[in-house]
């Protein structure tokens, strides 16, 4: 009779814990999204996860949109912390399956940050932030006053 309850019980929690190796390393997809990272808390009862929201503007004028995120690694979430206020990209896992907020509220969890020195307005068209080219400039040989006033 205990052969019959226990062998059938370690079987359960071997495929539950099976389960959660599965789901916790396999990626359902990957990617980067680039934006401000305007809210960034240490949130949860029990099970502490750094959830975020990344502001993505695709074109100047058009509706911003959101990007929630969730950070599991301490070190990843100080990165970002230290990039507040600069425009950053994030290198994402899409993991599907989770059954509980305790791994995180989002699906997104994000592994890696950038930070990103030109805004893209749109294909081809680049702006350089204040300061970013300044070097650049600075470096550049200037051109002689008769090649400026030349027609």
């Amino acid at each position: 009779m205990f052969k019959r309850l226990i062998l059938p019980l370690l079987i359960l929690v071997a495929l539950v814990a099976a389960y959660f190796a599965v789901v916790l390393h396999w990626s359902y997809s990957s990617g980067e999204r680039a934006g401000w990272v305007q809210k960034f808390s240490h949130k949860g009862w029990v099970c502490k996860t750094w959830e975020g929201e990344l502001a993505l503007v695709s074109m100047p004028g058009a509706p911003m949109e959101k990007f929630l995120f969730t950070v599991t690694d301490d070190a990843v979430a100080e990165q970002i912390n230290r990039q507040m206020g600069q425009r950053v990209a994030l290198h994402y896992e899409q993991r599907v399956g989770l059954p509980t907020s305790c791994f995180g509220e989002t699906r997104y969890y994000v592994s890696q940050v950038t930070p990103v020195d030109d805004i893209s307005l749109s294909p081809g068209v680049v702006v350089q932030p204040h300061g970013a080219g300044r070097n650049a400039d600075q470096s550049a040989p200037a051109m002689p006053a008769s090649a400026a006033s030349a027609p």
